[in-house]
Formats: C-alpha cells, sequence, structure tokens
C-alpha cells in the first residue's frame, strides 16, 4: 500500500513569514517546518513570503500560489506593511477576504494570522485594523491565530520581548524570537492540519 502524500501548507505572508534578516533554516518557514516535523506530521511547507508585501500584493499572487500546487492548507499572515504604510484598514480588509474567497474556491483550508498594532495613527485606526483579523476569520468561517507576535509578549512585556527577541530594526524577530513565534503558532497550525 503506498504512503499517503504529505500535505502542502502555503505560508502567505510577508517580509514575517520570508525571513527577513535571517540564515536560511532560521526563519519562520523552516522552524515551523522543524516543529511540524518534531510532531510528526507529514506535510511541506512552502514560504509563499515576500518582502515587504502588503495586502493587496498578496492578493494579487494568491491565484498564482494556490495555483501552482496542490495545495491543502494556507497560513495568511499579512498587514504589517499595510499598517506601517498607514493603509485604510477597510481597503486591507477587502483584500484580505479576496484572499479568503480565493481559498475558499481552491478548497483550502486557511488559518488567518492577526496582528496587534500600535496608536500611531490614532485608537481609531487600531481598532478597525485589529478588528478585522477576527470578523473576517467569523464571516468566512476560518481559523484565527490572534497575533502573529503571541509568542513574544506571552512571557514579559513587549518591550522586553523587544529588546531580547527582535532584531535591531525592532521590526523582525531574531532567530529565538522565530522560536517563540513558531512555538506559540504550531499548535493552531497543527489543528488546521487536522481539520477535516
Amino acid at each position: 500500500m503506498a504512503a499517503a502524500e504529505p500535505a502542502t501548507l502555503v505560508a502567505l505572508g510577508d517580509s514575517l513569514t520570508q525571513g527577513y534578516g535571517l540564515s536560511v533554516d532560521e526563519g519562520f518557514v523552516p522552524q515551523l517546518q522543524a516543529w511540524l516535523d518534531s510532531q510528526g506530521v507529514e506535510v511541506t511547507v512552502i514560504n509563499a513570503g515576500v518582502s515587504g508585501d502588503t495586502t493587496a500584493g498578496g492578493l494579487a499572487r494568491v491565484g498564482w500560489t494556490l495555483g501552482g500546487q496542490d495545495v491543502d492548507a494556507m497560513i495568511v499572515a499579512l498587514g504589517g506593511n499595510d499598517f506601517l504604510r498607514g493603509l485604510d484598514p477597510v481597503d486591507s480588509r477587502r483584500n484580505l477576504a479576496g484572499i479568503l474567497v480565493a481559498a475558499a474556491e481552491a478548497d483550502v483550508k486557511v488559518l488567518l494570522v492577526g496582528m496587534a498594532v500600535a496608536d500611531n495613527y490614532g485608537p481609531g485606526y487600531r481598532a478597525a485594523f485589529e478588528a478585522m483579523y477576527p470578523e473576517l476569520a467569523t464571516e468566512y468561517g476560518v481559523a484565527l491565530f490572534p497575533d502573529f507576535f503571541e509568542g513574544l509578549t506571552a512571557e514579559s512585556g513587549t518591550s522586553e520581548a523587544r529588546a531580547a527577541y527582535m532584531q535591531p530594526d525592532g521590526l523582525h524577530p531574531n532567530a529565538e524570537g522565530v522560536k517563540r513565534i513558531v512555538g506559540a503558532i504550531g499548535p493552531a497550525v497543527l489543528g488546521l492540519l487536522h481539520e477535516e
């Protein structure tokens, strides 16, 4: 009897997914792959992270990303660059919705990853930005992981986490930071892969 093909999981995102500033084996995707391997999960994780990408960029390439291979599940981790550029959350939400529609049409399970942001553009912007993730997850019936950086802020205050687990730019996690991020999000990814 032939062994079942490993599942294919795509990580659609920006520099946080791509592994900016890290060696090849230290980024989010290789560390997530290693974590899933350690759990005995037969899965191939594909890095579809593009540094600097926005939700619009993710929407523009989601069809190509899902069409190129037989994808079973997808992590969608986008929005950080929308925030950094002060883009309207209404537009970001529309782009993320388009990605979720494309995934549904391709029969691909999704883990939508949210992001907590600062008050740079005021509390109204922050509230609208942070709310779009749980609202979209509910609307489209996809799994939600509330905050990409949850693994860094769970143990200590944000300033301590930034000092210990971030690269000097203050935006991207270092290798140890990625390890903690993967440790926090890993169980949610497992849940996604085991979803019927």
